[in-house]
């Protein structure tokens, strides 16, 4: 009789680490790589909508507002990179399919967002923190 090896493998997260995140918005970043780590895109998508609504009222925007007012808040402040409308467009675009429709987002969308997520947090946060 032989017996099975049980080993465990550890997924690593998927992007790095920010440093200087609001607690608020290290949770959600945090959420949202734990998401894409276990397969469930749709989610990360959706929570990785909520990340850039949660960055957008720390950047003083007025909470409880719409999606497209963070929106404006961000892109109006300059804390949206040279050529990052499109991104945060793209952002929109899936959180409200994920939202909206009957649709399950996939690796590849989801994977774009926290690339994106993680290069904004950078510019908005660990870069000036560093200057601190």
């Amino acid at each position: 009789m032989t017996r099975a090896r049980l080993t465990s493998t550890l997924v690593q997260p998927r992007a790095t680490n920010v440093a200087g995140l609001p607690p608020d918005v290290q949770a959600l970043y945090d959420e949202a790589r734990r998401c894409i780590q276990y397969t469930s895109y749709t989610s990360a998508v959706l929570t990785l909508r909520k990340l850039l609504m949660h960055v957008a009222v720390e950047q003083g925007a007025e909470p409880n507002k719409s999606f497209a007012t963070y929106v404006g808040h961000l892109d109006e402040n300059h804390w949206i990179p040279p050529n990052g409308r499109e991104w945060v467009d793209k952002l929109r675009s899936y959180g409200n399919e994920a939202t909206h429709e009957i649709k399950v987002m996939s690796e590849e969308e989801a994977v774009q967002l926290l690339d994106f997520a993680e290069m904004l947090l950078k510019f908005v946060y660990e870069f000036p923190s560093k200057l601190s």
